[in-house]
């Protein structure tokens, strides 16, 4: 004889409710692509993603700090490259202000163009971008944080570039010079001027040299935070995204499970007292 009593009823009962919650967990984890949505389902795991989560602001932050940098190093190498371009044009002028007479118009002109490239070459070395922030440092470099207890140089001060350009003189004397050796020099007062301004020239070749490996080491640095963040993703998606294959999988058998369960239960509460006689 088979005896059904109010507690295997209410047992009956809760295991299916349980199921019935086991499924809507299943349900949830695939709705949301999370296969874990409080600390209680896995704590180990919680703890884990939490700890990649946090990582991931720090890498995202100091990948914000190394595309400013980078937009740092590209402003100084541009106007280093201006700079060369401008010194260049001061040696051709130079020797263009040789076969030229004293006093002459042509010599004048040249020393006019001159001043105007000296007050380009020096606010380019004083530029400030739309933000305030000077292209160059001034005095001391400005490190970015771009990692843990590690941070990086964008750019140069402004006077590792216009000072000590040959030798104690800077690149402004430099200019001011060639300039007046143009307007009232002699011969021997110009070609001292085009033997300076080619070293100091040189200078600035060196300062271009000097931000190239800056800007190298910024793109090196760009692409270990990159990898960094993709394999930082990677790992989170393992601890917490939904395996949708074995979740449906696991699903359905809940689901067969749960349906098979209803079944029977309904059949044996329909059952009189004599269908329960054996």
């Amino acid at each position: 004889m088979v005896f059904i009593t109010s507690q295997s009823i209410s047992a009956e009962i809760n295991r299916q409710q349980l199921m019935s919650k086991e499924i809507a967990t299943e349900q949830g984890k695939i709705s949301s692509g999370h296969k874990l949505n409080q600390a209680s389902d896995n704590p180990q795991d919680w703890v884990q993603i939490s700890l990649v989560g946090r990582q991931q602001s720090l890498t995202t932050a100091w990948q914000s700090n190394l595309t400013f940098a980078d937009s740092r190093s590209t402003k100084a190498s541009a106007n280093l490259n201006d700079i060369n371009t401008l010194m260049t044009k001061v040696t051709d002028l130079l020797v263009t202000s040789t076969s030229t007479s004293q006093g002459s118009p042509g010599r004048e002109a040249v020393a006019q163009q001159l001043e105007g490239i000296r007050q380009t070459i020096n606010d380019l070395l004083n530029q400030t971008d739309y933000q305030g922030q000077p292209v160059f440092d001034d005095t001391n470099t400005v490190n970015v944080p771009v990692g843990a207890g590690l941070s990086i140089e964008a750019v140069g001060t402004r006077q590792s570039i216009a000072d000590n350009a040959v030798g104690t003189r800077s690149l402004d004397q430099v200019l001011s010079d060639a300039i007046t050796a143009v307007r009232s020099g002699t011969d021997a007062d110009r070609s001292a001027a085009l033997a300076d301004t080619r070293t100091a020239l040189d200078h600035v070749i060196v300062a271009q040299s000097l931000q190239g490996v800056r800007a190298q080491r910024i793109e090196d640095m760009g692409n270990r935070l990159t990898d960094n963040s993709l394999a930082l993703t990677e790992r989170r998606s393992t601890l917490e995204d939904t395996d949708l294959t074995e979740t449906i999988t696991k699903l359905q058998q809940k689901l067969t499970t749960l349906e098979a369960a209803q079944q029977a239960f309904a059949r044996i509460n329909r059952q009189t007292l004599f269908d329960l006689i054996s």
